[in-house]
């Protein structure tokens, strides 16, 4: 089916040929999600403690920045130009965002990182650079011009605090107005500057890399490790050289460390657990008068259930994984949590009884909301 927010293109056609390997521009890709929030719903979100936020002033060639919470009193300061407020996380803390997210289904949920808007008065941006994932970028209300560039030199500005590019030789232009997107593939260089009051959204989609992905496993493996046997040397003999690490010492320490053993279901558990860890400033609210399980089960029935908008909710072939957290459901049940994780909703119906007292749990911990979307 082509979809019209690709330019025409289906999504096979899409990642096929856009999807980290070339830009991709579609007009009026969006048009309805242009007014999804403003300049004043954005300042009152950077006030707010679980937001992440920033705010980037430019003054000639000097950038700086600060970070949120703020007050009112910080905008009221502000020059009439070239600043630039960013919002990350903004589909966790308005319900209405995730109908935005939703139109990116056909890319796997374990790939989106969040949704970042950002408000600049003319001239506001945050300076040519280049980001390590994938982006879509929306345009709300306002115009907005973006260069880009397939450049190799990808050097940045010293001490700057930001990630500037040193040498941003742009080679393409466009100017976006409300409802139009652009596509950017990791490591393209862009620079976005508003040219009147704009909003804009950026869906971005992670891609971690090797090395943190490697230190994480070892992090996950430390608390498993059970590794027998203690380094013992009862044929010792006296020694001229004590500062010498001689290879019978280095043999036996070998043999310990050849004791490190983990198994294709870690590395499972581990990506798993991994890919649905929230970011460490997101904060989950427990229902303050909680249901009872019957009660729960009541309200389920008769309005459905949604996963909180900071929830993140995986599954492979054994198991699923919520927030961080494994979790195995008894047998038929499994369909139905495949759909709420797939769909981040379930309509009104009767709970699966073997997966009963998870959601219960789940609910309780403030990670499923019950009642109609």
């Amino acid at each position: 089916m082509r979809n019209p927010m690709l330019n025409g293109l289906t999504p096979a056609q899409f990642l096929q040929r856009h999807w980290q390997k070339k830009p991709l521009l579609a007009r009026a890709s969006l048009p309805q999600f242009a007014a999804l929030t403003g300049r004043r719903d954005l300042i009152e979100l950077a006030q707010e403690t679980q937001a992440e936020s920033r705010l980037v002033i430019r003054r000639g060639g000097r950038w700086q920045v600060r970070h949120g919470p703020f007050s009112r009193r910080d905008f009221s300061a502000l020059p009439a130009r070239n600043w630039t407020l960013l919002v990350q996380g903004v589909n966790h803390l308005l319900p209405q965002a995730q109908a935005l997210l939703d139109r990116f289904a056909f890319i796997p949920h374990a790939r989106l990182d969040d949704l970042m808007v950002s408000y600049a008065p003319p001239g506001g941006g945050v300076g040519p650079h280049f980001d390590s994932y994938d982006v879509f970028l929306l345009q709300g209300e306002g115009r907005r011009r973006w260069q880009v560039s397939r450049q190799r030199d990808l050097a940045l500005v010293d001490d700057a605090p930001l990630k500037i590019l040193r040498h941003f030789r742009p080679g393409r232009e466009w100017t976006l107005s409300a409802g139009d997107m652009l596509y950017l593939p990791p490591r393209y260089a862009h620079d976005g500057v508003a040219l009147d009051d704009c909003i804009t959204y950026s869906v971005g989609f992670r891609a971690p890399s090797a090395q943190d992905l490697c230190s994480r496993f070892l992090d996950f493996l430390q608390d498993r490790l059970e590794v027998p046997g203690m380094y013992a040397d009862p044929g010792l003999k006296p020694t001229r050289t004590p500062g010498h690490i001689d290879r019978n010492m280095t043999g036996r320490l070998l043999r310990l460390l050849d004791g490190v053993r983990w198994t294709r279901d870690d590395l499972l558990q581990f990506i798993g657990e991994d890919l649905s860890t929230p970011k460490p400033h997101v904060v989950f609210a427990a229902p303050q008068r909680a249901l009872t399980a019957a009660a729960f089960a009541k309200s389920v029935a008769a309005g459905g259930l949604r996963l909180a908008p900071q929830t993140l909710l995986l599954y492979d072939d054994k198991a699923f994984y919520i927030n961080g957290e494994r979790c195995v459901v008894g047998a038929g049940a499994g369909a139905r949590i495949r759909r709420l994780a797939d769909r981040r909703f379930l309509p009104a119906g009767t709970l699966p009884a073997r997966a009963a007292g998870a959601l219960y749990a789940w609910y309780r911990a403030g990670y499923l909301i019950p009642g109609a979307r």
